[in-house]
């Protein structure tokens, strides 16, 4: 069960906080980012932004709360599915966009789909030994 915190708090950690570093990069063009990104549409990375937090908040809740980190990770997993929904209204309507965040946005909602299960294993294993 270690093993697994750890593994998740890793890998949360680290999508965690490229998300959040390239999200406010965008937003605030630091680093001329905004322009390395071309076409990135906004509702998108706000999406983004709010998961990174989530995805942080998911590793200091691994260890404290379990329950509360899983919960994280489903609202996380929510925001994404609905923001890959309104990424596919918006290209259906003709918006721009890269192909990238198409991709960017499989990886992240399959990662925070599987995040959120080893997630729920963590909350299982945890009233197993309570019990």
């Amino acid at each position: 069960m270690k093993l697994q915190k750890y593994i998740q708090s890793v890998l949360l950690l680290l999508i965690g906080c490229v998300s959040l570093f390239m999200t406010v990069s965008i937003l605030f063009d630091f680093f001329g980012i905004r322009k390395l990104e071309g076409n990135y549409v906004l509702f998108v990375v706000y999406a983004n932004f709010f998961c990174a937090i989530l995805y942080l908040y998911s590793v200091y809740a691994i260890w404290k709360k379990p329950a509360s980190g899983f919960y994280a990770l489903l609202i996380a997993l929510a925001i994404l599915v609905l923001a890959f929904i309104g990424l596919l209204v918006h290209i259906y309507r003709g918006g721009i966009y890269e192909v990238k965040t198409i991709n960017a946005m499989i990886f992240r909602t399959f990662f925070t789909a599987i995040m959120a299960y080893f997630g729920r294993r963590l909350v299982n294993q945890e009233i197993k030994s309570n019990s």
